[in-house]
């Protein structure tokens, strides 16, 4: 391999030779604040590195191009505020902590590997690389039920969607003889397939291994009991790091491999758009855990994202793109929000450990409330900008029903964002049990959230400099 292809290559290995280090560091002496270190100090120099990496078909596995240097950027700085929130998190618990960081970077690496993914066999390492940490970060409070709980759950269904996603690909292969995207658009613009009864079915086993990581209706069934189960930090991350990296190979895959050009799968793509997003935004009406309820308006918000996939033009990529920024700062704002209040003996889950926070902490209640409003797509908030870049991808596609059930579902999700809100404003009440703060041992959580906030009003203002770096990037796989 050329110094190019492995200067290419740098954010990966940084991220990888990270993850070896604070093994080592672990390995000799246990250190809380030098793993936290470390970690953060890899996820910094791979976030830098994007912007200095010159893009490169490394192999053909994977494609360094634009497109993954934006996501990878965005996944790393993304794990870098997870990183931050939790230090001060862990700190205040019992147990080895050095270990999480390992598995947070070994996650964060196969959501980086998604994301520059080309070729079915990357597509289904990276995904196996995230997962198998996954399991590990979400029962990592072992000596808990519920994360034990969920972590259990979480493996039982991400392997079966690993079943279902190798079983798909053995029959595109099968059919193509390829696993490359690009090589798999060819030979379906040069009509080589003419054998539906395996392509059209592998494709859509496919997106069902795909839908179960994205929590898709009707693959969503571990969403709320994994998102309340796990540690807030590795929630989190979930929903966020995880879905990010997924959509973005999602997107690729779609844009590269031709599979948009088959009615009945774009037909399949609408139901589980449609019922995503009904099932998210209804199902959080009968929720008082917040953890719960942001657990089912991801539902939604990932539905929010297949009305602009199908619309397979460059407006509807250009909205995917802008719309998972905002997506995720407003759910790493809500979900640091969360781990603030927090407490050593358990998450600030229940709407009443919010009621009256105004009065109690005025700062963070402000902050969540942004977080919130955004995430009801209120104007003046990066969330509604992205709503609207998703409404004119429907408009320009002419998915009329997709928008009028966007229109009607994000009405009923103000109602419950509406509901979490109320809460903050409300007088305490005396003899609700609120938790007790963790200790403030990260300071850099309160910078964060402080951040997120500015970026989610000036996203929302001023979104043109991130469009046109979205321009630029997506420009890389159309």
């Amino acid at each position: 391999m050329d110094a190019i292809r492995l200067i290419s290559l740098s954010p990966l290995l940084i991220v990888a030779a990270t993850s070896v280090a604070v093994l080592l560091a672990i390995a000799i002496r246990r250190n809380h604040a030098v793993a936290f270190g470390l970690t953060l100090a890899g996820l910094a120099a791979s976030f830098c590195s994007t912007f200095f990496t010159p893009p490169s078909q490394v192999t053909q596995l994977l494609l360094i191009d634009r497109y993954a240097l934006f996501f990878m950027g965005l996944l790393t700085a993304a794990s870098f505020s997870i990183t931050l929130s939790a230090y001060g998190y862990l700190a205040a618990r019992e147990g080895n902590k050095e270990e999480f960081y390992v598995l947070l970077l070994v996650a964060t690496l196969g959501a980086m590997a998604l994301a520059a993914s080309g070729h079915f066999a990357s597509l289904f390492l990276g995904i196996e690389i995230l997962s198998v940490a996954l399991y590990g970060l979400i029962a990592y409070l072992r000596e808990r039920p519920l994360p034990l709980e969920a972590g259990i759950k979480y493996l039982v269904l991400a392997g079966s969607s690993s079943a279902f996603l190798a079983f798909g690909i053995a029959l595109v292969y099968a059919d193509l003889g390829a696993l490359d995207f690009a090589k798999v658009a060819q030979l379906l613009a040069a009509q080589r397939s003419m054998n539906l009864e395996l392509l059209l079915p592998g494709t859509v086993l496919i997106l069902t291994g795909i839908g179960f990581k994205l929590a898709l209706a009707p693959f969503h069934m571990w969403t709320p009991d994994v998102y309340e189960g796990a540690p807030t930090p590795v929630t989190a991350f979930v929903a966020t790091v995880s879905k990010g990296g997924m959509f973005a190979l999602l997107l690729r895959y779609f844009s590269q491999s031709g599979a948009n050009r088959f009615p009945r799968l774009l037909l399949v793509l609408s139901i589980i758009a449609i019922a995503s997003m009904l099932a998210g935004n209804l199902l959080a009406l009968f929720s008082s855990n917040v953890k719960r309820i942001l657990a089912y308006s991801s539902i939604a918000h990932m539905g929010y994202l297949l009305v602009a996939l199908e619309a397979s033009s460059r407006l509807g990529t250009n909205a995917v793109a802008f719309y998972l920024v905002a997506y995720f700062a407003m759910t790493l704002g809500a979900f640091g929000v969360v781990t603030v209040l927090s407490s050593a003996q358990r998450d600030a889950d229940q709407l009443d450990d919010y009621r009256g926070l105004f009065w109690r902490r005025p700062v963070l209640a402000l902050v969540f409330t942004a977080m919130l409003l955004s995430l009801a797509g209120i104007p003046l908030t990066a969330g509604f900008l992205a709503k609207f870049y998703i409404v004119a991808a429907g408009v320009a596609s002419q998915a009329w029903l997709l928008i009028l059930i966007l229109v009607i579902t994000s009405t009923i999700g103000l109602f419950y964002y509406l509901r979490v809100v109320t809460a903050l404003y409300q007088q305490p009440v005396s003899d609700v049990q609120v938790p007790e703060p963790l200790p403030r041992r990260a300071p850099g959580l309160s910078l964060v959230l402080a951040v997120l906030t500015v970026l989610l009003v000036w996203f929302g203002v001023y979104p043109t400099p991130l469009l046109r770096m979205i321009q630029s990037a997506i420009s890389s796989i159309l």
